[in-house]
């Protein structure tokens, strides 16, 4: 049985990257008595994998974590059991079994929706250059990657945003064929308004990860939520 968990990281648990969030988990499962399977060989370890990477210093309340399970009790009692050995700023909201066959959240993630909130001072400035900034046509970055560096547009990157109460919502492609990361959108928007990119003066926080439904390239956006089923 492949189940499907969304859960939240706040507070001092942003800083602690992933590799420490798949062990934590592990552990979690273990003090929990989570019937997870286990791959088989010398070597066997727990069967989970997470839907996208959540950056150091990034909170957000829309993480996902596939497993596969030999049982799974209600999605209410399992969700309780995990959070009753969980850490402060870590919490289970939501539990989901996955049809027979369903693709992993991994492979299948398409966009994602973040608030960036800028130190007070910087508000004004940010909210000044942010029409123009996203109105632009083309918005040509040096993007970094393990073998080499290059240049891409990342504007057809970004699907939505809109101002908030002091920040601004985004809407980005994330996944393996397109992905555009918070942080380097936030560089492209301080090189454009003049001025250093300093990672410290922006709070950056997921709210959702989304799949295509179909698995279409145009298909609706749907929350990695949708595509299962609670556990009565």
């Amino acid at each position: 049985m492949k189940i499907r968990i969304k859960f939240i990281k706040t507070g001092l648990m942003r800083y602690i990257g992933h590799l420490d969030v798949m062990r934590y988990f592990q552990k979690v499962n273990r003090r929990a008595g989570v019937d997870i399977a286990y791959s088989a060989g010398f070597s066997p370890h727990q069967l989970m994998s997470f839907a996208s990477p959540l950056g150091l210093g990034l909170t957000s309340e829309g993480e996902y974590l596939d497993m596969e399970v030999h049982s799974c009790e209600s999605s209410r009692s399992m969700a309780g059991r995990m959070n009753a050995v969980m850490a402060e700023g870590m919490e289970i909201v939501g539990v989901w079994q996955l049809p027979e066959g369903a693709k992993p959240a991994m492979a299948v993630v398409a966009a994602a929706d973040y608030v960036l909130t800028p130190e007070q001072e910087l508000w004004g400035e940010i909210r000044g250059t942010a029409e123009t900034f996203f109105a632009q046509s083309a918005i040509p970055v040096r993007k970094k990657t393990k073998k080499s560096e290059k240049e891409v547009d990342i504007r057809p990157l970004i699907y939505d945003w809109r101002f908030l109460d002091g920040g601004i919502f985004v809407k980005l492609a994330s996944g393996s064929a397109d992905n555009l990361k918070p942080e380097l959108l936030l560089e492209a928007w301080s090189c454009f308004a003049g001025r250093e990119y300093e990672p410290w003066s922006f709070d950056i926080h997921r709210l959702e990860l989304y799949a295509r439904e179909g698995g279409a390239e145009d298909g609706r956006l749907a929350p990695l939520s949708d595509f299962g089923e609670e556990l009565p």
